[in-house]
């Protein structure tokens, strides 16, 4: 049987194991909008529990756009281009227009990731921002969350007149699902806030998962934070794996992103009757493969499957490397196991630039054995991160069938499909 893997740009064709029992599971397929222009726009001119976009803007106001860095697959240029098509058509000059890239804690896209992100034509024509979580410069506080949380929140968004979330909506490996409150916590959060939504309590809790928002405090604290903000409209979609646009949910951030939800979790969402030996699992392709810290998604929709004990063989470009940005190398490194490593993380007090990801990483290790494709990594790397190098995917597949057992499951999407185990 053969099988096509998301792996960087073009993929990879797998043979799977004649020894195997193979089960495949990929995303329910909705298909792409016939008119993706025409829908666009026309959430924009009727979005869900909103007024129209036209009556909440102004000629003469400042308009702050929120979008997603590179790491996330929003389609950022169409989006982008009808948006501003409309914004301008309301009499909204270019110049009252900032379009920040809500970054988080990850590292600045270059101006060549930005003008592929969203064109020359907008790169060119529109002030943007790249946030900078470290930088309480360019920060306002906003208080305290009912977590207890200090709020620090990117200025630029705050002082526009006119606030528009952008993104795209998915299962989330700990916030239940993308889009929505996001693009502000984390988005254009500062590094406090980050540190605290993303701590080793509030990812320890079993709400804390992939396609849970209710009861999940990481997200519910999301929704807090960005409604203190004043978001004036949500643009969201979601997309096939073809990355064609699928839905268009604008309007209220709560309701709008409710409905994107439900269709998400219909797409994405699929049910198994018991774990499996041994998973195959990709980090959906490029430009999600980047690097082994994004790739940590794909591992964990694969580990929600894979039976205490099992193995997960992850094909993931990595062009990014682990990477050299951020905390998380430096925490697998300093690490002398993947529970030194969860203790570290769970001390009291303990706050560092990507603990979330290391206490994610940690917890995998500790539920399978993980073996690693990646031609954007070094062997080196892979055991330093407590995983098992692999350069030849079929060689590898007969040998975990062989040691873990014959069940096995493949993710040919990575974490666009999010399968569970019913009950």
């Amino acid at each position: 049987m053969n099988v096509h893997l998301a792996y960087g740009k073009n993929g990879l064709n797998v043979n799977l194991p004649s020894t195997a029992q193979i089960t495949v599971i990929e995303p329910r397929f909705f298909p792409g909008l016939p008119d993706e222009i025409g829908v666009l726009r026309e959430a924009l001119r009727r979005p869900i529990d909103s007024p129209p976009l036209r009556e909440l803007v102004s000629p003469g106001q400042q308009v702050a756009i929120v979008f997603s860095d590179l790491t996330r697959p929003q389609p950022r240029e169409r989006m982008l281009s009808v948006l501003l098509d409309e914004l301008t058509s309301y009499g909204v000059d270019a110049a009252d227009i900032l379009l920040i890239n809500a970054l988080g804690t990850h590292r600045p896209n270059t101006e060549a990731e930005l003008r592929a992100m969203l064109g020359n034509a907008v790169v060119d024509g529109y002030r943007i921002v790249q946030h900078d979580a470290t930088d309480k410069s360019t920060m306002v506080n906003l208080g305290t969350s009912s977590y207890g949380h200090a709020i620090w929140i990117n200025r630029a968004y705050l002082d526009a007149d006119v606030k528009i979330l952008t993104g795209f909506i998915e299962p989330h490996l700990f916030a239940g699902f993308s889009g929505g409150p996001k693009a502000v916590l984390p988005g254009v959060a500062g590094m406090e806030t980050i540190l605290d939504n993303h701590n080793g309590p509030m990812l320890s809790a079993p709400t804390a998962t992939w396609g849970v928002t209710n009861g999940n405090a990481i997200w519910e604290e999301m929704l807090e934070v960005a409604r203190l903000t004043h978001p004036d409209f949500l643009f969201n979609v979601t997309l096939n794996k073809k990355r064609e646009i699928c839905g268009v949910f604008a309007g209220d951030l709560v309701a709008a992103h409710r409905a994107g939800v439900a269709q998400a979790k219909e797409m994405a969402m699929v049910a198994v009757d018991a774990p499996f030996d041994v998973v195959l699992t990709t980090n959906s392709g490029y430009p999600l493969d980047l690097n082994l810290y994004q790739s940590v998604k794909g591992i964990s929709a694969a580990a929600q499957v894979t039976r205490l004990g099992g193995a997960i063989l992850i094909a993931s470009e990595c062009w990014d490397g682990v990477p050299e940005f951020g905390n998380y190398k430096k925490l697998l490194q300093e690490a002398t196991s993947p529970q030194a490593l969860l203790d570290r993380v769970l001390a009291p007090g303990f706050r560092m630039h990507d603990q979330w990801e290391a206490f994610l990483h940690a917890r995998l290790c500790l539920h399978a054995d993980i073996y690693v494709y990646a031609d954007g990594l070094s062997d080196e790397d892979i055991r330093m991160a407590m995983m098992t190098p692999c350069r030849a995917i079929e060689a590898m597949l007969n040998e975990l069938i062989a040691r873990y057992g014959p069940r096995m499951c493949v993710l040919p999407e990575g974490p666009m499909t999010i399968p569970y185990v019913s009950g």
